[in-house]
C-alpha cells in the first residue's frame, strides 16, 4: 500500500513539473473541425496552435500563393502577356474566359490569380515566366524547399486535383509568411475586388471578386452559439481554395495592435472553414501578444581585451528580438548570456562575441548574437610590455629604468676601454 502511495505521489509530481505554460493557461484551445490547421505569429514564425501540422493534404487554390509570389519576384508587372491556345486548353474550374490572342498585363493576371482565383491566369503566368508549365512548377518546388516547406510537392501552378500535388498546414503557413513580406503581394491580397479593363479581345471590363469572405461578407456563421458575420476585422488576406478532394481550404493573415497572425485550415466543410478561422484568430489575439525582449545595439556587457589598444570592449545586441508570448508572461522569461571572460586583439566592429538566448518554461524562444560595438587594434610588442606590465607600477618602472641605465653605462665603459687599448 505504501509503495502504491509512493508511486502515485511521484506520478503527480512528474506530471506537475512537466506542465507547460501553454497547458496550464490555455486549456481552452479551439476545437477545429478542419483536418489540418496551424496558427503562427507572422514576424517570429512562432507556432501558437497546431492540428496535424505536417499531414500532407491537397492545398487546392492556396497553391496560387506560390505562383503569385514567383510571378511578382521574377516578372515585370507591366509586361504584356499574349494568350495562346496552350494556355486555355483543358482548363477546369474558376477562370476569366481568356481568348487566344488576347493581351493582358502581368499585373492583371496576378490579380486575377490571387483575387479571382483564375486557373487560366495561373497557366498564363507560368508560361510567361518560364516558357512552360513544367519549368515553372520546378521553380515552385525549388522555392518551397528554399523557404522551408519541405513536405510540399507541386504538380501545377493552380492547385487543380492531382494525387501528387500536396502540402501541409505548416508548409502553407511558411509559404504565406514568406509571401506576405513582399509589399506588392500584400497590396494585392488585401483586396476583395479587382477590375480587368477591356482588352483587344474583350470590349467590356471584367469584375473579379474574392472567395475569401473574411474580407467582406455579412453572411452569418455560428461561433460557439453566437451568430456573427463571416467578415473578421483586421483580416488583410490571403487565399482560399476548394476542390472535391481538398474540400474547403483557407489561409488568412490578420493584425491587431502590434500582433500579426497567419492561420491555415485545410479540409474543412462548408462554412466551418470560417468558423475554424475565427476560432484560431480569436485564440491568438485573446491569449498572446508580440513582446519586445531586446532592441538592436542594446548594451549587454563589457569584455576584457588582451594586447589591444583598449582594455575592454562594449558588447551589444546584433538586432531586435521579439517574441509572441502569452499575455502577462514577460516576467517569466529567462535569459542566458554567453560571453568569454576575455579576448585577444585585434577585434573588428560587428564581430560576433557571444549570444543571448531567451527561454520560457525551459523552451528556447530563440537567440541573438552579441557583437562588438567598435574595432580594437593589436598593439606592438614593446607597447604591450609597457601597457600590461609597467603601467601603474611605478616601482617596477624605476627598476627597469635603473637596469637599462646600468646596461648603458656598462656598454659605454666597455667601449672606452676598448678604445684605450687600441692606442697601446
Amino acid at each position: 500500500m505504501k509503495k502504491l502511495y509512493f508511486i502515485l505521489v511521484i506520478t503527480i509530481l512528474v506530471n506537475f513539473c512537466s506542465f507547460s505554460y501553454a497547458d496550464a493557461l490555455f486549456n481552452n484551445k479551439p476545437d477545429i473541425s478542419g483536418e489540418g490547421a496551424i496558427l503562427i505569429e507572422e514576424e517570429t514564425g512562432q507556432v501558437l496552435y497546431e492540428k496535424n501540422p505536417n499531414k500532407q493534404l491537397y492545398p487546392a487554390s492556396t497553391t496560387k500563393i506560390m505562383t503569385g509570389i514567383l510571378a511578382i519576384e521574377l516578372g515585370d508587372l507591366n509586361d504584356t502577356v499574349t494568350i495562346t491556345d496552350e494556355i486555355i486548353e483543358g482548363i477546369d474550374g474558376t477562370h476569366i474566359a481568356l481568348d487566344p490572342g488576347e493581351e493582358l498585363t502581368l499585373n492583371d493576371l496576378i490579380n486575377a490569380l490571387l483575387i479571382g482565383s483564375a486557373n487560366d491566369a495561373a497557366v498564363a503566368i507560368a508560361i510567361h515566366i518560364s516558357g512552360s508549365v513544367e519549368k515553372f512548377v520546378n521553380l515552385m518546388n525549388e522555392k518551397a524547399k528554399e523557404v522551408g516547406a519541405l513536405d510540399t510537392h507541386f504538380v501545377n501552378p493552380n492547385g487543380l486535383p492531382d494525387e501528387n500535388h500536396v502540402s501541409t498546414a505548416h508548409d502553407l503557413a511558411t509559404i504565406a509568411r514568406y509571401a506576405m513580406k513582399n509589399s506588392t503581394f500584400r497590396e494585392i491580397v488585401k483586396n476583395y475586388h479587382y477590375t480587368i479593363p477591356n482588352t483587344n479581345k474583350k470590349e467590356e471590363s471584367r469584375n473579379l471578386w474574392s472567395s475569401n469572405r473574411l474580407l467582406y461578407s455579412t453572411r452569418k456563421i455560428d461561433l460557439n452559439g453566437e451568430i456573427i458575420p463571416i467578415k473578421y476585422d483586421g483580416v488583410d488576406g490571403i487565399k482560399s481554395g476548394y476542390t472535391n478532394a481538398a474540400r474547403q481550404c483557407l489561409i488568412t493573415s490578420a493584425s491587431r495592435g502590434k500582433t500579426r497572425l497567419i492561420s491555415v485550415v485545410l479540409k474543412s466543410e462548408g462554412k466551418n472553414i470560417y468558423t475554424d478561422t475565427h476560432k484560431l484568430l480569436n485564440y491568438g489575439f485573446d491569449n498572446f501578444e508580440k513582446t519586445s525582449l531586446l532592441t538592436k545595439n542594446e548594451f549587454i556587457d563589457n569584455v576584457n581585451i588582451k594586447k589591444g589598444t583598449s582594455n575592454s570592449i562594449a558588447c551589444v545586441s546584433e538586432k531586435n528580438f521579439n517574441a509572441c508570448l502569452p499575455k502577462n508572461y514577460k516576467n517569466k522569461i529567462k535569459k542566458k548570456i554567453s560571453l568569454p571572460s576575455s579576448l585577444e586583439a585585434p577585434i573588428s566592429k560587428g564581430q560576433t562575441i557571444g549570444k543571448i538566448e531567451y527561454f520560457l518554461d525551459g523552451d528556447s524562444l530563440g537567440y541573438v548574437n552579441i557583437i562588438s560595438n567598435k574595432s580594437i587594434d593589436k598593439i606592438p610588442f614593446y607597447k604591450s610590455i609597457v601597457k600590461n606590465y609597467l603601467n601603474g607600477k611605478w616601482w617596477l618602472s624605476l627598476i627597469v629604468l635603473f637596469v637599462l641605465w646600468r646596461i648603458i653605462i656598462h656598454i659605454k665603459r666597455a667601449a672606452r676601454k676598448k678604445k684605450r687599448s687600441s692606442f697601446i
